[in-house]
């Protein structure tokens, strides 16, 4: 009975990392939904920069910049008055905190919205996205000497093929994708597992909300120095796209990146990616409903497949993920 009871204790943490972890997703396919729908096709004189359906011209970095240091400055708003404690950082730990804010959120950001910009499809952008898990599992065995067992592989595998089922890759019309699309989606996919394995070394040292504000202070800073402060601020000043900008800000970048910081203080980096891969499988669901898109039996399969892979990854033991007292 007592061995039953620890048992039980142990797997509430993990029970949620995992939620946490699917809430993540969740947000983020509402942010995908969102985006796409502030970008139609680009001029064929201009690839980079788009229209939005609002009547504003819109380019992804600025979207990227303008999403960061919005979401920077509600969630420093947030902390000062209610958790100011969670704004503090030892000075020896801004390196760490430059790098995670341009590469593990700058530089998602930036990668994701321009691989929808190129490929007009949320679902192919994801898709590539989420080929981090390969490069999070490839990481940890090889250098963080993680336990490598079948189900992880086993899992890793059916996420991805089922991801490819979800948007047509594998069973459908097939995918017809730009080089540069490729390109730009296999880079947000190495951003991504930056972010991930980044934020697993950051989750135990500080709350989730200390790692997420002060790598949007850094992406804001990044943002600014590549594009300067007016671009930003003009996109956030025109009531047009504000209100799409801070539902962005708030929705797919406050609530899922603090989600997923706090997920992987209870599960392992790649059992936290995989687990973020139902994310096009919820996207092709909100397009069911929002845009009457209809979902193939090929679909239903790979969405079956990312939740098989989902429970797959769960079934071994693996080496134990430090569980931190929760933060004040």
């Amino acid at each position: 009975m007592a061995q039953a009871r620890k048992a039980g204790a142990l797997k509430q943490p993990a029970l949620r990392g995992y939620l946490l972890a699917l809430l993540a997703a969740a947000c983020w396919a509402t942010g995908g939904l969102t985006a796409d729908w502030l970008f139609t096709a680009p001029s064929l004189a201009t690839n980079d920069w788009l229209v939005a359906p609002l009547g504003i011209v819109v380019e992804p970095t600025v979207l990227s910049g303008a999403r960061a240091f919005s979401a920077f400055v509600l969630l420093v708003g947030y902390l000062a008055v209610f958790r100011r404690r969670d704004l503090r950082i030892e000075l020896r730990e801004l390196p760490f905190f430059a790098v995670f804010g341009v590469a593990g959120l700058a530089m998602v950001h930036y990668t994701y919205f321009k691989t929808i910009s190129i490929t007009h499809d949320p679902a192919t952008a994801i898709l590539l996205e989420y080929l981090a898990p390969v490069l999070v599992l490839a990481f940890s065995v090889l250098f963080l000497r993680h336990k490598l067992t079948w189900a992880l592989p086993a899992g890793v595998a059916l996420s991805v093929l089922g991801c490819a089922l979800v948007v047509g890759a594998i069973g459908g019309e097939g995918l017809s994708i730009p080089p540069a699309g490729v390109l730009w989606g296999l880079l947000s996919a190495v951003f991504f597992a930056a972010y991930s394995l980044m934020g697993s070394v950051a989750a135990r040292r500080y709350p989730p909300y200390t790692t997420l504000v002060w790598g949007l202070a850094f992406a804001s800073v990044f943002w600014f120095a590549v594009l300067g402060v007016k671009p930003v601020l003009s996109l956030l000043l025109d009531a047009k796209t504000a209100v799409a900008v801070l539902f962005i800000a708030v929705v797919s970048t406050i609530v899922p990146f603090a989600a997923f910081l706090t997920a992987l203080r209870h599960i392992a980096p790649t059992n936290a990616t995989v687990t973020s891969t139902v994310e096009p499988v919820l996207a092709a669901i909100g397009a069911y409903f929002l845009f009457g898109t209809a979902l193939s039996p090929m679909q239903m399969l790979g969405g079956a497949l990312v939740i098989t892979a989902i429970a797959v990854v769960q079934l071994p033991e693996r080496q134990p993920v430090p569980i931190l007292p929760p933060q004040e």
